[in-house]
């Protein structure tokens, strides 16, 4: 069996859905060879429908191959729990998959009950969000975080991330969250569910080795780094301090399509 590719999108695929060229064509190529392709992104904030129809529209068939953030959060969820969501559509469909139930910002304004405040990536965040958020947390509920990336990759530049809007509840509520996305065992458990295929000839395929690195050595396969999304060409391991031992990259290349060559000439 050929090794299973575990494909960042931001950063690696597209940047904010432009796409960085030669990306499809290198999905296509591994493909052709034999190997799966799975699509795991920290990006909670768009349905995993929406993200499938981007990826069409950038010439890549992912029906079935995508795997969120969102849907990690979800997977610690129960039915039938109370759910606050701070965050996009992608949320609201993963808790509704799961059978939870979110309860409007205006209900936990009147101190409706709620179990866990569910916090990812939305442009929309306010002052508002984060006292009704830390609120609820600071009344018993648990703070659920589908990813802590700092930054988000755009093509013109990094822009405050879904870690950043958790870090700021987690502040204000003083409490610690519960992180569900890459690198951490929630996304590894769904991404194994998934595709048991998964070993360690695998390759996660990432831009930022604090996350797709550790995420890689979570699950024991091997981390390809591209420098076309948050990790600059011109940045070493002494420039970036979350690098350690298990981020070590297998190959550290330009873009997607650099990966792709490495693996089909192995």
């Amino acid at each position: 069996m050929k090794p299973v590719i575990l494909c960042d999108l931001d950063g690696v695929v597209w940047l904010a859905h432009r796409p960085i060229p030669g990306s499809a064509e290198a999905v296509a190529d591994l493909r052709a060879a034999g190997h799966r392709v799975l699509f795991v992104t920290n990006n909670s904030s768009a349905t995993v429908g929406a993200q499938e129809q981007a990826l069409a529209f950038v010439g890549i068939d992912a029906h079935g191959d995508v795997v969120t953030s969102a849907l990690s959060a979800a997977h610690v969820l129960s039915f039938g729990e109370r759910v606050l969501v701070c965050g996009g559509p992608g949320i609201h469909e993963a808790v509704g998959r799961v059978g939870a139930e979110v309860v409007s910002h205006d209900d936990a304004d009147r101190g409706a009950r709620v179990d866990s405040v569910l916090v990812g990536f939305h442009r929309d965040f306010d002052y508002e969000i984060m006292r009704r958020a830390s609120s609820a947390v600071r009344s018993g509920a648990r703070l659920v975080g589908t990813n802590d990336d700092p930054t988000y990759p755009t093509p013109e530049g990094p822009i405050p991330g879904g870690g950043s809007i958790l870090a700021a509840i987690s502040t204000a509520s003083g409490r610690l969250p519960l992180v569900t996305g890459k690198p951490y065992p929630p996304m590894a458990e769904l991404v194994r569910a998934m595709e048991p295929g998964v070993n360690r000839s695998a390759v996660v395929v990432g831009d930022r080795p604090s996350t797709d690195g550790v995420f890689a050595a979570t699950l024991g396969c091997r981390y390809a780094l591209v420098r076309s999304g948050v990790t600059a060409p011109h940045l070493s391991a002494a420039d970036e301090p979350t690098w350690f031992a298990g981020a070590t990259a297998w190959v550290d290349v330009a873009d997607l399509a650099a990966v792709a060559r490495a693996v089909l000439g192995e």
